[in-house]
Protein backbone atom coordinates (compact mmCIF):
# COMPACT_ATOMS: atom_id res chain seq x y z
CA UNK A 1 0.00 0.00 0.00
CA UNK A 2 3.02 2.31 -0.05
CA UNK A 3 1.89 3.52 -3.47
CA UNK A 4 -1.17 5.10 -1.85
CA UNK A 5 0.49 6.25 1.38
CA UNK A 6 0.33 9.94 2.30
CA UNK A 7 2.51 9.63 5.38
CA UNK A 8 4.60 12.73 5.92
CA UNK A 9 2.44 14.87 3.66
CA UNK A 10 0.10 17.75 4.51
CA UNK A 11 -3.21 18.46 2.79
CA UNK A 12 -5.40 21.56 2.80
CA UNK A 13 -9.08 20.71 2.29
CA UNK A 14 -11.50 23.58 1.75
CA UNK A 15 -15.11 23.32 2.85
CA UNK A 16 -14.19 20.62 5.36
CA UNK A 17 -17.02 21.19 7.85
CA UNK A 18 -19.25 18.33 6.65
CA UNK A 19 -20.29 16.21 3.70
CA UNK A 20 -17.81 15.57 0.91
CA UNK A 21 -15.16 17.85 2.39
CA UNK A 22 -15.19 16.10 5.75
CA UNK A 23 -15.05 12.63 4.23
CA UNK A 24 -12.20 13.53 1.90
CA UNK A 25 -10.27 15.01 4.84
CA UNK A 26 -10.84 11.84 6.87
CA UNK A 27 -9.86 9.66 3.91
CA UNK A 28 -6.60 11.55 3.42
CA UNK A 29 -5.89 11.32 7.16
CA UNK A 30 -6.54 7.58 7.08
CA UNK A 31 -3.91 7.33 4.33
CA UNK A 32 -1.42 9.16 6.57
CA UNK A 33 -1.73 12.87 5.76
CA UNK A 34 -1.78 15.70 8.27
CA UNK A 35 -4.59 18.18 7.62
CA UNK A 36 -5.36 21.86 7.40
CA UNK A 37 -9.14 22.13 7.53
CA UNK A 38 -10.79 25.16 5.97
CA UNK A 39 -14.20 26.58 6.74
CA UNK A 40 -15.82 29.97 6.38
CA UNK A 41 -16.90 29.72 10.02
CA UNK A 42 -15.06 28.15 12.93
CA UNK A 43 -17.35 25.11 13.01
CA UNK A 44 -14.85 22.40 12.12
CA UNK A 45 -14.80 20.62 15.48
CA UNK A 46 -16.33 17.32 14.34
CA UNK A 47 -14.02 16.98 11.34
CA UNK A 48 -11.07 17.92 13.54
CA UNK A 49 -12.10 15.29 16.09
CA UNK A 50 -12.29 12.54 13.46
CA UNK A 51 -8.90 13.42 11.98
CA UNK A 52 -7.26 13.52 15.41
CA UNK A 53 -8.70 10.09 16.24
CA UNK A 54 -6.60 8.82 13.33
CA UNK A 55 -3.48 10.24 14.97
CA UNK A 56 -2.91 13.08 12.51
CA UNK A 57 -1.95 16.68 13.17
CA UNK A 58 -4.69 19.21 12.44
CA UNK A 59 -4.74 22.96 11.88
CA UNK A 60 -7.73 25.10 10.98
CA UNK A 61 -8.10 27.94 8.49
CA UNK A 62 -11.18 30.14 8.81
CA UNK A 63 -11.52 32.18 5.65
CA UNK A 64 -14.37 33.60 3.57
CA UNK A 65 -13.73 32.51 -0.03
CA UNK A 66 -16.24 34.89 -1.61
CA UNK A 67 -13.54 37.60 -1.54
CA UNK A 68 -10.80 36.11 -3.75
CA UNK A 69 -8.53 39.11 -3.18
CA UNK A 70 -8.28 38.21 0.52
CA UNK A 71 -7.21 34.60 -0.04
CA UNK A 72 -3.52 34.97 -0.86
CA UNK A 73 -2.78 37.41 2.03
CA UNK A 74 -4.52 35.02 4.43
CA UNK A 75 -2.57 32.01 3.17
CA UNK A 76 0.90 33.55 3.13
CA UNK A 77 1.48 33.38 6.93
CA UNK A 78 0.20 29.80 6.98
CA UNK A 79 2.53 28.75 4.19
CA UNK A 80 5.59 30.65 5.41
CA UNK A 81 6.62 27.99 7.90
CA UNK A 82 5.47 24.80 6.23
CA UNK A 83 4.97 22.93 3.00
CA UNK A 84 1.46 21.97 1.96
CA UNK A 85 1.72 19.12 -0.52
CA UNK A 86 -1.93 18.56 -1.42
CA UNK A 87 -4.77 20.99 -2.09
CA UNK A 88 -8.39 19.86 -2.31
CA UNK A 89 -10.65 22.62 -3.67
CA UNK A 90 -13.92 21.34 -2.28
CA UNK A 91 -15.71 24.46 -0.98
CA UNK A 92 -18.60 25.60 -3.14
CA UNK A 93 -22.00 27.25 -3.22
CA UNK A 94 -25.09 27.01 -5.40
CA UNK A 95 -28.01 29.30 -6.25
CA UNK A 96 -31.12 27.73 -7.76
CA UNK A 97 -33.68 29.50 -9.91
CA UNK A 98 -33.50 32.71 -11.89
CA UNK A 99 -31.03 34.48 -9.67
CA UNK A 100 -29.66 37.94 -10.32
CA UNK A 101 -26.19 39.18 -11.09
CA UNK A 102 -25.18 39.39 -7.43
CA UNK A 103 -25.91 35.67 -6.96
CA UNK A 104 -24.04 34.91 -10.20
CA UNK A 105 -20.97 36.76 -8.92
CA UNK A 106 -21.14 35.03 -5.54
CA UNK A 107 -21.23 31.57 -7.15
CA UNK A 108 -18.38 32.44 -9.51
CA UNK A 109 -16.28 33.94 -6.72
CA UNK A 110 -16.48 30.85 -4.50
CA UNK A 111 -16.67 28.07 -7.11
CA UNK A 112 -14.18 29.40 -9.64
CA UNK A 113 -12.19 32.49 -8.62
CA UNK A 114 -11.25 31.02 -5.24
CA UNK A 115 -10.24 27.73 -6.88
CA UNK A 116 -7.91 29.61 -9.21
CA UNK A 117 -6.32 31.74 -6.47
CA UNK A 118 -5.93 28.83 -4.05
CA UNK A 119 -4.44 26.59 -6.74
CA UNK A 120 -1.95 29.18 -7.99
CA UNK A 121 -0.90 30.12 -4.46
CA UNK A 122 -0.37 26.54 -3.29
CA UNK A 123 1.41 25.53 -6.50
CA UNK A 124 3.79 28.46 -6.14
CA UNK A 125 4.52 27.28 -2.58
CA UNK A 126 5.43 23.73 -3.58
CA UNK A 127 2.21 21.74 -3.70
CA UNK A 128 2.49 18.78 -6.05
CA UNK A 129 -1.14 17.59 -6.08
CA UNK A 130 -4.18 19.77 -6.73
CA UNK A 131 -7.63 18.19 -6.71
CA UNK A 132 -10.70 20.29 -7.44
CA UNK A 133 -14.27 19.14 -6.96
CA UNK A 134 -16.08 19.45 -10.27
CA UNK A 135 -19.60 18.10 -10.87
CA UNK A 136 -21.84 16.24 -13.29
CA UNK A 137 -22.66 19.82 -14.29
CA UNK A 138 -19.13 20.08 -15.64
CA UNK A 139 -20.60 18.00 -18.50
CA UNK A 140 -24.33 18.79 -18.41
CA UNK A 141 -26.41 21.94 -18.18
CA UNK A 142 -28.80 21.09 -15.39
CA UNK A 143 -32.00 23.05 -14.75
CA UNK A 144 -32.24 26.42 -12.96
CA UNK A 145 -28.55 26.34 -11.95
CA UNK A 146 -26.92 28.36 -14.73
CA UNK A 147 -24.23 29.98 -12.57
CA UNK A 148 -23.29 26.67 -10.93
CA UNK A 149 -23.12 24.83 -14.26
CA UNK A 150 -21.01 27.60 -15.79
CA UNK A 151 -18.62 27.59 -12.83
CA UNK A 152 -18.25 23.80 -12.81
CA UNK A 153 -17.64 23.70 -16.56
CA UNK A 154 -14.94 26.28 -15.93
CA UNK A 155 -13.41 24.21 -13.11
CA UNK A 156 -12.93 21.35 -15.58
CA UNK A 157 -11.27 23.70 -18.06
CA UNK A 158 -9.10 25.29 -15.39
CA UNK A 159 -7.98 21.84 -14.28
CA UNK A 160 -6.78 21.04 -17.79
CA UNK A 161 -5.11 24.41 -18.27
CA UNK A 162 -3.21 24.29 -14.97
CA UNK A 163 -2.20 20.69 -15.61
CA UNK A 164 -0.54 21.77 -18.85
CA UNK A 165 1.35 24.55 -17.09
CA UNK A 166 2.57 22.50 -14.13
CA UNK A 167 3.09 18.97 -15.48
CA UNK A 168 6.68 19.74 -16.61
CA UNK A 169 7.50 20.46 -12.96
CA UNK A 170 6.24 17.08 -11.75
CA UNK A 171 2.91 18.43 -10.51
CA UNK A 172 -0.48 16.83 -11.10
CA UNK A 173 -3.69 18.86 -11.32
CA UNK A 174 -6.91 16.84 -11.50
CA UNK A 175 -10.57 17.01 -10.53
CA UNK A 176 -13.28 14.75 -9.18
CA UNK A 177 -16.84 15.04 -10.50
CA UNK A 178 -19.26 13.61 -7.95
CA UNK A 179 -22.64 12.34 -9.04
CA UNK A 180 -25.76 12.70 -6.92
CA UNK A 181 -24.40 12.52 -3.37
CA UNK A 182 -26.50 12.58 -0.19
CA UNK A 183 -25.36 15.86 1.39
CA UNK A 184 -26.97 19.01 2.76
CA UNK A 185 -26.76 20.53 -0.74
CA UNK A 186 -29.00 17.82 -2.21
CA UNK A 187 -31.40 17.58 0.74
CA UNK A 188 -34.21 19.40 -1.08
CA UNK A 189 -33.96 17.01 -4.02
CA UNK A 190 -34.01 13.97 -1.77
CA UNK A 191 -36.99 15.27 0.18
CA UNK A 192 -38.96 15.69 -3.06
CA UNK A 193 -40.33 12.15 -3.32
CA UNK A 194 -41.01 12.19 -7.05
CA UNK A 195 -37.72 13.87 -8.01
CA UNK A 196 -35.71 11.61 -5.69
CA UNK A 197 -37.18 8.52 -7.35
CA UNK A 198 -36.49 9.89 -10.84
CA UNK A 199 -32.85 10.49 -9.98
CA UNK A 200 -32.28 7.17 -8.19
CA UNK A 201 -33.91 5.16 -10.97
CA UNK A 202 -31.53 6.72 -13.53
CA UNK A 203 -28.41 5.78 -11.54
CA UNK A 204 -27.17 2.33 -12.66
CA UNK A 205 -25.81 1.65 -9.15
CA UNK A 206 -29.36 2.03 -7.87
CA UNK A 207 -28.59 4.41 -5.03
CA UNK A 208 -27.46 7.92 -4.20
CA UNK A 209 -23.78 8.27 -3.50
CA UNK A 210 -22.42 8.72 0.01
CA UNK A 211 -19.78 11.35 0.82
CA UNK A 212 -17.35 8.58 1.78
CA UNK A 213 -17.61 7.24 -1.79
CA UNK A 214 -15.24 10.08 -2.74
CA UNK A 215 -12.47 9.00 -0.35
CA UNK A 216 -10.82 6.45 -2.64
CA UNK A 217 -10.70 8.80 -5.62
CA UNK A 218 -9.20 11.57 -3.48
CA UNK A 219 -6.52 9.33 -1.99
CA UNK A 220 -5.62 8.02 -5.44
CA UNK A 221 -5.25 11.52 -6.91
CA UNK A 222 -3.31 12.74 -3.86
CA UNK A 223 -0.85 9.83 -3.84
CA UNK A 224 2.07 8.57 -5.89
CA UNK A 225 -0.33 6.13 -7.52
CA UNK A 226 -1.49 8.98 -9.80
CA UNK A 227 1.88 10.50 -10.66
CA UNK A 228 1.23 10.03 -14.41
CA UNK A 229 -2.39 11.23 -14.23
CA UNK A 230 -2.97 14.93 -14.83
CA UNK A 231 -5.61 17.13 -16.43
CA UNK A 232 -8.23 14.46 -15.75
CA UNK A 233 -11.78 14.82 -14.39
CA UNK A 234 -12.54 11.57 -12.55
CA UNK A 235 -16.29 10.94 -12.44
CA UNK A 236 -17.65 9.21 -9.33
CA UNK A 237 -21.35 8.92 -10.12
CA UNK A 238 -22.57 5.34 -9.85
CA UNK A 239 -22.76 5.21 -13.65
CA UNK A 240 -24.99 8.27 -14.24
CA UNK A 241 -23.05 9.60 -17.23
CA UNK A 242 -22.79 6.14 -18.78
CA UNK A 243 -26.56 5.73 -18.80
Amino acid sequence: MELFSLTGRTALVTGARAGIGREIAVGLARAGADLILHGHHDDLDETERQVKLLGRDVDKLVLELSDPAAIRPALEPLLAGRRVDILVNNAGTIRRGSSGLDDWRQVMAVNLDAVYVLSQTLLEHGATKVISIASLLSFQGGVNVASYAAAKHAVAGLTKALSNEWAPRGVQVNAIAPGYIATDVTRALREDEAREAQIRERIPAGRWGRPQDLQGAAVFLASAASDYVTGHVLVVDGGWLAR
